[in-house]
């Protein structure tokens, strides 16, 4: 099982964030997020938001720490990857 986590550099509702993925499957991804104790509601299309003051409790569990340019290029190789829909100007 490998999922990898991104520094937490993400801002947000006055936090910083960061992103969880697998390059496996979305099924390791809820997996390890349930053992991080990450709620449904932090799943977001492809990854998980997880808040900083989680990050090291994630690396301790065995995520893999990574760049975020390498959480894009892990996600788009293993076709797990869901860009945000634009629709049509």
């Amino acid at each position: 099982m490998t999922v990898y986590i991104d520094p937490p550099t993400w801002p947000g509702h006055g936090r910083f964030w960061s992103h969880l993925v697998s390059d496996t499957s979305y099924a390791e991804l809820h997996a390890f997020a349930a053992r991080l104790g990450a709620p449904a509601r932090a799943f977001e299309r492809d990854h998980y938001d997880i808040p900083s003051h989680r990050y090291a409790e994630a690396v301790r569990l065995g995520a893999v720490e990574t760049t975020s340019k390498d959480i894009v290029h892990r996600l788009t190789a293993a076709g797990l990857r869901r860009r945000k829909y634009t629709p049509a100007p």
